[in-house]
């Protein structure tokens, strides 16, 4: 069975995948979206779905470090429901606090340092970390 995690935002979504196991997350691609004009890319996040035979989302969940739930994270369920609507597939949210913020200083620590670059891979990389957080909480359990 494998799971696919998300870190979606307004104008891209970071997909990653497990391996077949649950073991590992990898990160696939970046799909560019604009929430403002109501395009979500759903027929590309179909065929990773079908590619990689997903049965189950995390999608990550933007939280306030309050804990609350601000308009990121609402826009991330609101988000969530259409994927679950649209897929039939089950949805985990995951707690994405800091994740962008982890993957921007892990991909400049190992010199990735053009703001360019990391633009273009930070979004998978945040994707990786939401769905390996859930692997390894599932897997302590």
């Amino acid at each position: 069975m494998r799971v696919m995690g998300l870190d979606v935002g307004s104008k891209t979504v970071g997909v990653a995948v497990s391996d077949p196991f649950g073991w590992t997350a990898q990160g696939i691609e970046t799909i560019q979206i604009n929430e403002a004009k109501e395009q979500y890319g759903f027929e590309r996040l179909e065929e990773l779905i079908r590619q990689f035979e997903v049965e189950k989302m995390v999608i990550g969940l933007p939280k306030n470090m309050n804990g609350t739930i601000g308009p990121r994270a609402e826009a991330s369920i609101v988000y969530a429901d259409m994927v679950k609507e649209k897929f039939n597939l089950p949805i985990i949210y995951q707690d994405e606090r800091l994740t962008t913020a982890q993957a921007e200083r892990m991909l400049i620590e190992e010199g990735n340092t053009s703001r360019k670059k990391r633009k273009k891979v930070i979004d998978k990389l945040a994707a990786v970390m939401i769905l390996q957080n859930y692997l390894d909480s599932i897997a302590a359990k």
